[in-house]
């Protein structure tokens, strides 16, 4: 037997001896259906979402071209089709992916499939039975998670396996692969980036599809889940084996809570890429591709009023709007469930992820092309970020300005320890007791969350509030890092930019601010611009006056992201005090120069000449080899004479 017979499976082997009895010239009795893989070999099982071609083989050659549609059961739309030429027997299909071919329209689950050809004038033929087994579904958790918040949907009693799919959590160690996307017992350790977890996230799928031998999987994500697998799918991705992206309150363009672990240092760089400065500015600018991969987003939507969301516009799930969760084109529904219970809930499995997972052959909407960001909306207006240490026993005082023209001012606390209070003292020096009715006042004991406190004011009284935060018998013994803003609807709004976002080391950044006041400059009394660069080291730089626009220049000394926190305090017309902050972030790329770019280059010139060390040592050898083979022969035929 030739060697390169060996390699061939007793299946392909049944197969070419098939094809050999059954040619085009041969005479058989009946017209057979054949459902083949991408490489065209005869299969009898696959799974929901493999690449497959279909095939049909007539007894007796066409008389003229016959046009043959191939269906799934007794369907009524055709799965492919393919031209059986005049004087030819069979044709094949182009190959193709059998999404949905595990559910039946009515969601019900279906193992066993066969195929259905319809040629005119001619009965219908039939497949053998194909075995049909589901395709596997991967979670993607989101910011400061684990695979453990997946916890209802995996298991023998998870959500997954009441309808008998299987479900791998990136992080699980059922296969290789943990992203970081930070740890709420250790929030200052450094998180990976976006692009960083999407290649654990390609590597966590390739093995689920080596474990499992599926071709596709489905993608369950949650938050930054959402952006990690856009990434995946735009950069990542090598051949398409994603079937379709299921996120439940991904932020498309961003969340401003983010704000808040960013101010302390915590969760960085993560926290900087979901700042909607950034997201808007550079991802959703670089991310487009969606390579034929249904979307579908689920926004939670149980904040209506603003003084209910401490830091999102609403609608809102307090850490993400409904406008960024659809910031992007694609179908959104919405759920009055919270951010931290999207990924938990049994209604938004049975509502909305169950419906999806089980779409049928024909359900899946291909999209074509890039997913163009939907327009930028104005930015939120902040004061700044009162940030801090609280040790046991201590309490501590912050006055924070509202100025005239604020119809709602909206307050937001991140503490660490999630355990300490809060007492408001209004502009008129009354303490006002906080409700959920009146003020929205909420509480969130989730260490996933990015806001633990929120709470709101309707027409707040302008002038000084003062806000006392105090520590409680909860608080540990270490005490309590904290951050706390407000946001503000109506009055001023400070426009800040910088001139470039993805700057080569080295090269000088502009940056400006403006206070305004119905398109009118205010005065300013002060303008900084607050950087925290990667090595964590923090400087500020003083915006000078160049008319009614403030500035500075700065040079950025290493690559990577830094936060930038643009602070400006004025006076509104009646001279009541105006404070804003704008929050900005720009990822400084290494220069061409860099040592990284000349050490890559000379190990690309090292292994040149290493190759070509390598490559005239085989030759030598190869020449020594046939030099003596020559003398050799040349003996043996000298005795020969």
């Amino acid at each position: 037997m030739s060697r390169r017979f060996i390699f061939l499976t007793p299946l392909s082997i049944l197969w070419l001896v098939f094809l050999t009895l059954y040619s085009a010239s041969a005479q058989i009795s009946a017209a057979s259906v054949l459902v083949l893989d991408r490489q065209g070999v005869l299969i009898s099982r696959l799974t929901d979402g493999d690449l497959v071609q279909l095939a049909v083989i007539l007894p007796e050659n066409a008389a003229q071209n016959a046009e043959a549609l191939f269906y799934l059961g007794a369907g009524s739309t055709p799965l492919a089709g393919c031209t059986i030429q005049a004087g030819e027997n069979r044709c094949e299909t182009p190959v193709f992916s059998a999404l949905g071919w595990y559910w039946g329209a009515g969601a019900e689950a279906q193992p066993q499939r066969v195929i259905t050809v319809k040629i005119a004038d001619l009965q219908e033929i039939l497949s053998s039975p194909v075995q049909v087994s589901p395709r596997p579904v991967v979670l993607v958790h989101g910011l400061n998670s684990t695979w453990e918040a997946w916890a209802n949907y995996l298991g023998e009693g998870g959500y997954l396996a009441s309808i008998g799919l299987s479900g791998f959590a990136v992080g699980d160690g059922r296969v290789e692969g943990v992203m970081n996307t930070g740890r709420f017992d250790n929030p200052a350790l450094r998180t990976h980036t976006i692009a960083e977890n999407a290649a654990i996230l390609g590597d966590y799928i390739a093995n689920v599809k080596a474990l499992t031998e599926a071709q596709k999987v489905d993608l369950l994500v949650h938050s930054l889940g959402g952006l990690i697998s856009r990434y995946y799918i735009d950069r990542v991705m090598g051949e398409v084996d994603v079937a379709q992206l299921i996120m439940l309150g991904s932020p498309m363009a961003g969340s401003d809570c983010a704000n808040l672990p960013a101010s302390l240092g915590l969760y960085l760089p993560a926290v900087l890429e979901i700042r909607p400065a950034y997201i808007l500015g550079v991802f959703n600018q670089q991310i487009t591709q969606r390579r034929g991969i249904p979307f579908h987003a689920l926004a939670g939507v149980p904040l209506l009023k603003p003084i209910q969301s401490p830091c999102t516009p609403t609608p809102s799930d307090l850490v993400v709007s409904k406008g960024s969760v659809g910031a992007i084109p694609l179908p959104v529904s919405e759920m009055a469930v919270l951010h931290t219970e999207l990924n938990t809930s049994a209604e938004v499995f049975d509502t909305y992820v169950k419906p999806l997972l089980q779409t049928p052959a024909g359900g899946y909407e291909q999209k074509v092309g890039p997913s163009l960001p939907v327009a930028d909306t104005s930015p939120m207006q902040f004061t700044r970020v009162y940030t801090g240490h609280l040790s046991a026993g201590e309490n501590r005082e912050l006055t924070i300005q509202i100025d005239p023209g604020v119809s709602v001012a909206s307050f937001a606390l991140f503490d660490t320890s999630r355990s300490l209070d809060v007492r408001v003292r209004g502009a008129s020096g009354n303490e006002i007791v906080l409700d959920s009715d009146t003020h929205g006042f909420r509480v969130v004991d989730d260490p996933a969350s990015l806001v633990y406190l929120g709470y709101g004011f309707d027409n707040p009284r302008p002038g000084a509030w003062v806000v006392t935060l105090l520590t409680t018998a909860a608080t540990p013994p270490s005490g309590a890092d904290y951050a706390l803003t407000a946001t503000y609807q109506g009055g001023a709004a400070l426009l800040a930019q910088t001139d470039t976002l993805l700057p080569p080391l080295g090269e000088p950044v502009l940056i400006t601010a403006q206070l305004q006041l119905e398109g009118q400059a205010l005065p300013v009394d002060s303008a900084r611009a607050v950087l925290r660069a990667p090595d964590d080291a923090q400087f500020t730089l003083v915006l000078a006056a160049n008319g009614g626009v403030y500035r500075t220049v700065w040079e950025p000394e290493q690559p990577g992201f830094y936060d930038i926190q643009v602070q400006v305090t004025g006076r509104e017309p009646g001279g009541a005090v105006v404070e804003r902050t704008a929050f900005l972030v720009v990822q400084v790329q290494p220069s061409a120069s860099s040592l990284p770019g000349r050490t890559l280059l000379a190990a690309i010139l090292v292994g040149t000449m290493a190759g070509g060390v390598f490559l005239a040592l085989v030759l030598a050898i190869l020449l020594w080899r046939i030099r003596r083979r020559r003398s050799a022969l040349s003996k043996v035929n000298g005795r020969r004479r």
